[in-house]
């Protein structure tokens, strides 16, 4: 993985050292809560509902089992002894204290690790395929690309001030896109040209939030030396023009559409016409620098069958269900890539304590040269497993409660802290992620059930992607009161042209009533489907009628009253 250099070094303490002088003075007096805010917030700390919220930068995923011990340390040590792990490859500690924070920054900058950039109007954490690097079907590993656009971006001069926060991430993958790509404000889409160079698709526009777009590639194959200049050309057309005057149309989305594709793809290779060639193009040495820090690490020669493997599949029918849900392809043969699943029943998900953390970094150091990454789902990667070590590795797992075979089924839910932490939100979240997972506590129901996402956000920030679920949860408020709006439909295709945005299926369900809810849903889609068909496909093929009756008609549910959809 990328090692800071000693300007980067330099750089992380001195803001560190700099934030603690405004703490301290925030302290005492002298500067004021709207003075204070902007400081702190580019520091990664919010006011949350009970306590500040810390939230750390995981730049593309990508941890060493050093820095998840130090991660264990600040949960024992300043926090209540636990993180949360988040769908932007981060994580949040919930329950610092203000003064404490320089002190858990300090901490943290002796792993090379920060808080900038992880809040506040400005680019950031930039996120990537989880599998980056070993996953068969990339094309280009996107991690050092990764690299030089986060530090293209950290305290770019320019982009300081946004009208609105600004996410980008990047994707090498061909038939699969593990990082929600065309959700985001800019998407790089990383593939190789006829004659083998890479080249870049842009996209520029893509959303959550209240109002949910799939971007749109704007360019296609620019060459990656000019990927850095063509972004700064968009975040300058959308620092000019973006509006500050309305926190909810201040997203790049929302200039994109006042202005047309057409006219803003104009507008952005306009601004690029002057960038090209100039002091932002990237050159081979400097991708070279970069790329260095991410040599593939020293893989034995493994055969690509394992008889030993195939006599423990046959054997181990609870190993035989993990390895079909957890286990990834690996492009080394003889090796596989491992997720671990942070959504066993009775957990909210994303949350891990610090015994865990320091087990899952020893696992890291035993099993995958010390690394490991954070998923958009909030699970956890080990990426460079060898398959005659993976039932060694299951039954670790097993122990830690870290082994559940649910992998892109129902129960490994995406969900946001919601109302138990986040002042933003207008319902709990965790307590009915909960409450459906002990619902459907029936692995066999679950496998049968095939792929299938649920994700859940307790506010229209939309933390949780509720807007790409197949099935989706999102918490209002009516009257004082937390009801949920589900929506069907949602999903993430390899391209922004298979990328999904689910649809509202009516008025808004109680608390009591979600799971109930949700068990007429699947029961509809059971009785529909066809052999080997998704639920995504059945509700293509069918409509959104028949899940909506099933929802609606079920003993002693009723929907809430009219509501607006779109305020909600």
């Amino acid at each position: 993985m990328y090692r800071y250099t000693e300007f980067d070094q330099r750089m992380v303490d001195e803001r560190v050292a700099q934030y603690r002088d405004q703490v301290a003075r925030y302290l005492r007096g002298e500067l004021t809560d709207d003075e204070f805010r902007p400081l702190r917030l580019r520091n990664g700390l919010y006011l949350q509902r009970h306590a500040p919220m810390l939230r750390l930068a995981i730049p593309y995923g990508l941890l060493s089992a050093r820095q998840m011990r130090m991660l264990a340390h600040v949960a024992r040590t300043w926090d209540r002894g636990y993180g949360h792990f988040t769908t932007r490859q981060n994580i949040q500690f919930n329950w610092p204290r203000l003064e404490d924070s320089p002190d858990i920054l300090q901490a943290l900058a002796t792993v090379e690790m920060h808080a900038i950039q992880t809040s506040g109007n400005a680019v950031r954490n930039i996120t990537t395929d989880p599998l980056a690097g070993v996953a068969p079907d990339e094309q280009v590993d996107p991690r050092p690309y990764c690299e030089l656009v986060r530090q293209w971006s950290t305290f770019h001069p320019e982009f300081s001030y946004l009208p609105r926060k600004f996410k980008i991430a990047l994707t090498g993958a061909r038939d699969v896109d593990r990082a929600a790509t065309a959700m985001h404000d800019i998407g790089l889409y990383l593939k190789r040209d006829g004659a083998g160079a890479v080249v870049v698709d842009v996209l520029a526009g893509g959303g959550m939030g209240r109002t949910p777009v799939v971007g749109t590639i704007i360019r296609r194959d620019l060459p990656w030396q000019h990927v850095l200049s063509y972004c700064e050309a968009i975040l300058r057309l959308y620092n000019r023009y973006g509006r500050r005057d309305n926190l909810f149309k201040a997203r790049i989305k929302i200039l994109v559409r006042a202005l047309g594709v057409e006219q803003f793809t104009r507008e952005v290779d306009t601004e690029f016409a002057q960038l090209e060639g100039g002091a932002a193009t990237a050159t081979e040495a400097e991708l070279a620098r970069i790329a260095a820090g991410f040599e593939a690490p020293p893989y034995r020669e493994l055969p690509a069958d394992s008889q030993q493997l195939r006599e423990q599949l046959a054997t181990h029918p609870g190993f035989a269900r993990w390895h079909a849900r957890n286990v990834s392809a690996h492009r080394v043969p003889g090796h596989a890539a491992v997720t671990l699943s942070l959504k066993r029943s009775g957990t909210a998900p994303g949350d891990l304590d610090a015994d865990r953390m320091d087990a899952v970094a020893d696992l890291a150091e035993r099993f995958s040269f010390a690394e490991l990454r954070v998923t958009h789902e909030q699970n956890l990667v080990l990426a460079d497993v060898a398959q005659s070590e993976l039932f060694a590795l299951w039954n670790e797992l097993r122990a830690l409660g870290l082994a559940t075979p649910n992998i892109g089924l129902l129960t490994d839910i995406v969900c946001c802290p919601g109302g138990d932490f986040c002042s933003l939100a207008n319902a709990k979240s965790l307590p009915i992620a909960q409450a459906i997972q002990e619902r459907f506590d029936d692995a066999d129901y679950v496998d049968d059930l095939g792929d299938l996402t649920l994700n859940m956000s307790g506010c229209i920030n939309s933390c949780g992607h509720h807007h790409v679920g197949n099935i989706g949860i999102l918490g209002v408020d009516k009257k004082g009161a937390e009801f949920y709006q589900i929506t069907l439909g949602g999903d993430v295709g390899p391209d922004p042209g298979s990328t999904r945005v689910g649809s509202v299926i009516g008025p808004s369900f109680s608390a009591e009533q979600v799971p109930s809810v949700i068990a007429a849903i699947l029961d509809q889609y059971v009785g529909l489907r066809q052999p080997e068909e998704r639920f995504v496909e059945t509700l293509t093929r069918v409509g959104l009628a028949p899940f909506k009756t099933a929802a609606y008609t079920i003993p002693g549910v009723a929907p809430a009253e009219s509501e607006s959809l779109e305020h909600a």
